[in-house]
């Protein structure tokens, strides 16, 4: 019998949590409740750095701490580089703002024709429901807005969010973002949907949540019968490390695909813990299995407090080079940059094109071998002419 493919997905036990039963872990409810917040909770359970400790400290006045215990019971304790720790547990290093950071790197705000609605693409919009998440990234590129404790607030204006995408006929795709939307309830999220889906040139609706990372005990089979009534819908779910990927998360991933849900995942690329080619190839091995399509490779943005989490661009175009041609195109996602201060996604490739020139373009492919591919020759009129004299004595 074949190994399954599903042999290296661990299920992670609730160690700090000795006590609690099956029944309250499996419960998202029980999960939000029991989150860690404080740095007292966080010291009941491992030893900090002189960097965490600070970086907790520092946490409430620039983006809250906030993990569930699923994602902390993936954490080494011993381990102060373990690449889930650096992802959710605050350092020093965030109360340094960097001369090329800013608050809105990607220039949401001067795009928004109603509070809450960015509008910067011609057909699609995001639409920021909410400012809260189960667990929040240390790298949150709207640390400025989620969590409660940053220099703005989220001030969505539902009716007049709504008025606009009913008025606004060549928007067809809207991105439920924020904030974590499945943090809703099932009925107000069915609610936000089914107004959505009332606006006839809406096409699609795309939901960006990691929840099913943070929490997958919240994707629910009653979750997943409510969201799909509004077929199509998409979501992007963000993993950035195969550690991330248990068999919690596995079943919850199915439960969505059997829902008939399309899933890609968008990772952020982050230095010490993401950014190398092994690391990346096994996360989008792992993402295929749970049948998630590996779509988008971020360069961090340049939010405040980032530079010892980004890397240079250049890595992202070597993981890229790692990737293409030595795995399945499925599995290689697309490397791209938010242009800073609202350019919008902006895609980077290695350089496989060498050169072009005289109708003839010379390549090079992943092993470094060269080829040439010339343009189109038109056929010459007197070829035609021949065919068609041809094709009419012919019975």
């Amino acid at each position: 019998m074949s190994a399954s493919p599903f042999s290296d997905f661990v299920s992670h036990a609730p160690g700090h949590w000795p006590d609690v039963s099956p029944e309250d872990w499996g419960d998202y409810k029980w999960q939000l409740k029991n989150r860690i917040n404080t740095l007292a909770d966080l010291e009941a359970r491992i030893e900090l750095t002189d960097s965490e400790r600070a970086g907790v400290l520092l946490a409430g006045s620039k983006l809250a701490m906030s993990i569930t215990p699923h994602f902390f019971s993936l954490i080494d304790p011993n381990d102060p580089d373990c690449p889930v720790r650096r992802q959710v547990i605050p350092r020093l290093e965030e109360g340094w703002t960097a001369p090329e950071e800013m608050s809105d790197p990607c220039g949401e705000d001067s795009h928004m024709p109603v509070p809450g609605l960015v509008h910067r693409y011609p057909d699609r919009v995001l639409f920021l429901v909410t400012d809260r998440c189960a667990s929040y990234c240390r790298y949150c590129t709207r640390s400025r807005v989620v969590s409660g404790v940053g220099e703005q607030h989220l001030e969505t204006q539902w009716e007049q969010a709504f008025q606009y995408l009913e008025k606004t006929p060549q928007v067809r795709d809207v991105l439920l973002s924020g904030g974590d939307p499945l943090l809703f309830s099932d009925s107000k999220l069915e609610k936000i949907l089914t107004r959505l889906r009332a606006i006839p040139h809406i096409e699609f609706v795309r939901i960006g949540s990691r929840i099913p990372i943070f929490l997958p005990q919240r994707i629910t089979p009653e979750l997943c019968a409510m969201l799909r009534k509004f077929h199509p819908l998409f979501i992007s779910i963000h993993s950035n490390h195969p550690k991330e990927l248990t068999t919690e998360v596995r079943d919850a991933l199915g439960r969505l695909a059997d829902a008939g849900i399309p899933m890609g995942n968008q990772s952020v690329l982050l230095n010490g813990i993401n950014d190398s080619v092994d690391v990346q190839r096994t996360l989008v091995h792992k993402l295929l299995r749970c049948r998630v399509r590996p779509y988008y490779l971020y360069q961090c943005d340049l939010i405040t407090g980032s530079s010892h989490l980004r890397t240079n661009v250049s890595k992202g175009l070597e993981i890229i080079e790692g990737l293409r041609g030595h795995t399945t195109g499925y599995a290689v996602p697309q490397f791209v940059i938010d242009g800073p201060g609202g350019g919008g996604k902006i895609p980077l490739n290695p350089d496989y094109v060498l050169e072009s020139h005289e109708g003839r373009t010379l390549l090079r492919n992943y092993e470094g071998e060269t080829f040439e591919y010339p343009e189109p020759t038109p056929a010459p009129a007197e070829a035609l002419e021949l065919l068609k004299e041809r094709s009419t004595c012919c019975p």
